[in-house]
């Protein structure tokens, strides 16, 4: 069934861009208005598919639907989209660059294609377009391909080994960060599928004068909410039976099916908690964790495999690990207003003076929330909802606050705004934070 939605902000937007509001990158997703100018009153239809996937990430191409075009201030335009056969669009995408007569395709017959950053500095030293491929479904993995936004636009850098790239200013400090995980590093570990494992290890990058490096040590808080979201789950009995084994469990070694399950699920949340300290830079926690729940006759096997997998992951394509800022010296990025526009009365401007804006206003590159499943959510998502948005330089929304009614707040709606993608706005010329406000609504 094809839903129509309205979403609108204040102010006024610059830039052209388009969007195929109609086509879907996940069922059981309502995808808004992309790469349309945020600041405008705009229509669109959306579709209501009935199959949830909630595995699958916000993206904007996947298996041919879903569009996004937009151009740079340098000429320079791109567009992700359904591959073309012809005149007829096919069931994989594309991705491709245009700047004045000449024309390069990046991606082509891909399973995933997704713009995570346009127009950010990643801290490369150019404007950049940040793009996930996932060249087939079997792939665990994606690559985030960096290219420069200037013509003609240049492959800045690849990175490999992780399910998705997330490209956020985390603390507003006016540094961008690439959130992401070593998959493809853990894929297989100890005979574990990743589908059988609750996450791969977290890891955080940062360029930082063309450098890539770690920064993980840096976000200790965000490891330890993983690590007490594991604990508390973890069996004491299941763990206890699994320490009193061989660590290796395997199939042959006699256990009865649902306890060697059981087992296995352990070994999984200890795997994951000894990561989860290793891959932010501390060693001392992850080898006291691993002696503490691994069986002691395994620990030296287990301690080895578990650095040489993070040695061959995504710490193999670093330059170095960050040195974090001495506390007290953190800087704070500026947040731009967007929430109002200066709009010049004709009698009263002077003839001389042109308003303007103190920021070109962010635009939306993928906006997706779930597709209402009752009729109370219905209701409310039919009903006007007005959002603050904090957008930070890199596109991505750091805080969410929904104004007016506080009884009928759209909880699925604020919830869907941690996967919304931007192009940031802009002053001067640079990628800024701003603060906009959103409003969305369905319509029959």
């Amino acid at each position: 069934m094809a839903k129509t939605c309205q979403t609108y902000s204040r102010g006024n937007a610059s830039e052209s861009s388009s969007c195929n509001g109609s086509n879907f990158s996940s069922p059981g997703l309502v995808r808004f208005p992309c790469g349309v100018a945020l600041l405008a009153s705009f229509f669109l239809f959306c579709l209501f598919p009935g199959v949830s996937d909630a595995q699958s990430r916000d993206v904007v191409c996947r298996d041919g639907a879903g569009d996004f075009e937009t151009e740079f201030s340098t000429g320079v335009v791109v567009r992700v989209g359904p591959a073309k056969n012809g005149e007829l669009e096919t069931r994989v995408c594309e991705a491709a660059f245009r700047w004045g007569d000449q024309n390069l395709v990046i991606a082509d017959a891909a399973t995933v294609l997704d713009m995570d950053a346009f127009g950010v500095d990643l801290g490369m030293g150019a404007p950049a377009a940040a793009l996930q491929v996932k060249k087939s479904k079997s792939d665990c993995c994606v690559e985030y391909k960096i290219y420069s936004l200037r013509a003609p636009p240049v492959l800045l850098r690849t990175l490999t080994g992780g399910e998705f790239f997330s490209a956020a200013d985390t603390d507003l400090d006016g540094r961008v960060e690439i959130w992401t995980n070593d998959a493809a590093a853990v894929e297989g570990f100890e005979n574990f599928r990743l589908s059988d494992l609750d996450f791969a290890p977290p890891v955080v990058l940062r360029f930082e004068r063309g450098r890539l490096l770690d920064a993980s040590f840096e976000f200790q808080k965000s490891f330890d909410q993983k690590i007490a979201a594991v604990r508390a789950k973890l069996d004491l009995a299941d763990l206890a039976d699994f320490k009193g084994s061989d660590g290796k469990l395997a199939p042959a070694a006699g256990f009865p099916a649902v306890r060697l399950s059981r087992m296995r699920h352990a070994k999984a949340r200890v795997l994951e908690i000894v990561w989860s300290y290793l891959y932010s830079g501390r060693e001392k926690e992850a080898w006291n964790a691993l002696a503490a729940m691994w069986p002691a006759g395994d620990l030296e096997r287990i301690r080895t495999a578990l650095l040489v997998a993070r040695a061959h992951g995504i710490r193999a394509q670093t330059d170095g690990v960050s040195i974090p800022v001495p506390a007290g010296h953190e800087a704070h990025a500026k947040i731009f207003d967007g929430t109002v526009s200066v709009a010049a009365l004709p009698e009263l401007a002077p003839k001389h003076l042109a308003p303007k804006q103190e920021i070109t206003p962010p635009k939306a590159i993928l906006i997706e929330r779930p597709a209402p499943m009752t009729a109370d959510e219905m209701e409310v998502a039919q009903s006007e909802s007005t959002l603050e948005l904090v957008i930070d330089s890199a596109g991505k929304v750091r805080s969410v606050e929904a104004l007016g009614d506080a009884q009928r707040t759209d909880a699925a709606l604020l919830s869907s705004t941690s996967n919304w993608k931007f192009i940031p706005a802009f002053s001067g010329g640079q990628p800024v934070a701003s603060r906009i406000l959103l409003g969305v609504t369905l319509r029959r």
